[in-house]
């Protein structure tokens, strides 16, 4: 084999590690170059001086450089073809390949001498640094979306009443703050971290805010009973979604931050307890999108129970009905774009309204219209008068659909 490099995935990333030239060779075989970002493996020199074992090992990889990729369905082809097996680290897999000279393909290769994944104590930290590119690569797809929403949170932030959403605007310059020094000086100083690290509170205070607003949504759509109110409260829901998904994305923006930030502190002053540092993110990080999804989906569930409600009550409520449709569809679409920077499946399909017509030829809206009818002819013969001149005009549609199949 002329040439040899390593592939490492975490589950969230791809690392390719090995000559420069070789990396570039493969990437660009694989047409996946112009995806690809420097691992920066420079930054394992915490250790790489932490012990003769392990600047041994390093010694391997010191001239070699690294590349990462995101886990998309194109870099992922790559760990299925190669069969990456397990490692000594949690969640992290690997392989050794190489090129034969005269074949114009790369086959796995036994790892050999020097390799970066016979140490553990390497390959978790080059895990570490790749969930740092991970959290950027999060962070850059959150800033695009809350971009495309045309909201401006910060604005929104600032100008919230409630006195402790507020402070997420200060936080935010803060971390952005702590972010910049990292990317110009290479580490994150005593200094730096105390300032950003008396900030978590906030960002999870803000996000527990949020979703709260999210449980209040679900529990208003629930107790709408009447057409009217139902129309009423999925505009509401409509209006404020985007508001407090919003919210709920420079959260997770500002967590990825921190994330990187603390993986960066463990990487210059505790290298020995970068794995359990990296797990004990990703299980948090899991978590946090875990109960957003949960609190989303009980909101969906029930405004999905109010398109079934509208549905069933077209004849008497026919603009009420359409409104609770595209109220309901249009926070579809929403969650949608805020599942998609987070790398979340939703699955949603949009509702269909029901033409007028359609609804008088079925039972169940004649029945439904009857007896609505029913209980509102108390009020007055007015009402009665117009229930009575529904049910009129919905028999003639079912006997002008009979005679149509007929003819």
């Amino acid at each position: 084999m002329d040439a040899r490099i390593q592939l490492i995935s975490d589950g969230d990333g791809l690392a390719v590690i090995g000559n420069p030239m070789d990396v570039e060779r493969f990437l660009a075989s694989k047409r996946l170059l112009s995806l690809s970002k420097d691992l920066g493996l420079q930054r394992l020199g915490p250790l790489l001086r932490a012990g003769a074992g392990v600047a041994q090992a390093g010694s391997g990889i010191a001239a070699n450089s690294g590349s990462w990729l995101k886990l998309t369905k194109e870099s992922a082809q790559l760990v299925k073809k190669f069969d990456l097996m397990e490692s000594k680290t949690p969640g992290v897999s690997y392989a050794m390949i190489g090129k034969p000279g005269s074949i114009d393909s790369w086959l796995q290769v036994p790892k050999g001498s020097g390799s970066l994944l016979t140490n553990p104590a390497i390959l978790a930290g080059a895990a570490g640094i790749m969930a740092q590119f991970a959290r950027q690569y999060e962070m850059s797809e959150i800033k695009s979306y809350l971009a495309t929403i045309d909201k401006k949170v910060d604005d929104l932030l600032r100008a919230h009443k409630d006195a402790e959403l507020g402070k997420v605007f200060g936080a935010t310059l803060d971390i952005e703050s702590a972010m910049n020094v990292l990317e110009r000086m290479g580490r994150v100083d005593d200094d730096t971290w105390s300032t950003v690290q008396a900030r978590t509170h906030t960002i999870t205070d803000a996000l527990g805010w949020a979703l709260g607003r999210l449980d209040a949504l679900a529990e208003r759509v629930e107790g709408a009973t009447k057409m009217g109110d139902l129309a009423r409260v999925a505009k509401e829901a409509e209006s404020k979604i985007e508001e407090l998904l919003a919210i709920v994305a420079r959260c997770f923006e500002l967590q990825d931050a921190l994330d990187v930030l603390r993986l960066e502190r463990v990487l210059d002053g505790s290298p020995d307890k970068m794995d359990g540092r990296r797990l004990v993110l990703k299980d948090d990080r899991q978590k946090r999108r875990e109960l957003i999804s949960q609190k989303i989906e009980r909101l969906m569930a029930r405004m999905d129970t109010a398109v079934g409600t509208a549905n069933s009550n077209v004849l008497l409520h026919l603009p009420s009905h359409r409104a609770v449709v595209g109220s309901i569809n249009h926070v579809g679409i929403t969650i949608d774009d805020f599942y998609r920077p987070l790398g979340i499946e939703s699955g949603r399909q949009s509702w269909e309204t029901t033409r007028w017509w359609d609804a008088a030829r079925e039972p169940t809206q004649l029945k439904n219209a009857a007896a609505e009818a029913g209980r509102k002819a108390a009020v007055g013969t007015g009402v009665l008068f117009a229930g009575a001149g529904v049910l009129w005009a919905s028999r003639a549609a079912l006997a002008h659909g009979e005679g149509d199949e007929q003819g």
